[in-house]
């Protein structure tokens, strides 16, 4: 069974048998790493693109620069990307920046994590989370 993977650099969306997601799969138009072990920054339009286009869930991390409780979940939230990838796709959204997005999504409070599969919302947790606590979410 193939899987659709939206590329982190180029935001293009691969077919990638499911069992070699642990591979390093490359992306067929800009050959770049599918999987960086890292978080990836994205806009409300790369947003979209990734909660529809991607196979695998998405668990986004709504923040904003001048947040403490945001500042300190950076680093615990990078290394849930490494212990997480390739299964499910750690996403960054500046509320600062995106708006639009985060009104979209009734954002009232940062940081707070949400999980999207299939292009829908699933589970929300709002408040800063131990590494722990987050690998298990």
């Amino acid at each position: 069974m193939s899987l659709h993977i939206v590329c982190p650099h180029c935001h293009a969306t691969n077919r990638v048998p499911q069992e070699r997601l642990d591979a390093s799969p490359q992306c067929g138009a800009c050959h770049l790493a599918l999987f960086t072990a890292q978080p990836i920054e994205l806009t409300e339009s790369s947003f979209n693109r990734h909660i529809s286009h991607n196979d695998i869930p998405a668990l986004v991390d709504f923040w904003a620069p001048w947040c403490g409780p945001c500042k300190m979940m950076t680093p615990i939230f990078a290394k849930a990307a490494t212990i997480l990838e390739p299964k499910i796709r750690l996403v960054k959204i500046n509320t600062e920046e995106q708006q639009a997005l985060a009104a979209r999504y009734n954002i009232r409070s940062i940081p707070t994590l949400s999980l999207f599969k299939g292009g829908q919302e699933i589970a929300r947790q709002a408040g800063a989370m131990s590494e722990q606590d987050l690998v298990l979410l």
